[in-house]
């Protein structure tokens, strides 16, 4: 048990790591959707109290409201 947690960590690192150098080629709007994608999962998950249809329906609802907004 007392190895795991450093192993947690640096996997997490390193996961957190390769996702922003994954976002180096997208356009402002990709990074827009995927940001509004993101932070609609994270509200759909807590309004709905972690129920994966809310979690997926704010994905959706955020990801179109990033990609609007993005808009050039």
């Amino acid at each position: 048990m007392k190895h795991l947690k450093p192993l947690i960590r640096s996997t997490t690192v390193i996961l957190a790591l390769l996702s922003l150098a994954a976002c180096s080629g997208m356009s402002s709007q990709d990074k827009g959707t995927a940001i509004g994608a993101g932070v609609g999962a994270v509200g759909g998950s807590v309004l709905t109290g972690g129920s994966a249809i809310g979690t997926v329906g704010g994905a959706a609802v955020g990801g179109v409201i990033g990609h609007e907004v993005s808009k050039p």
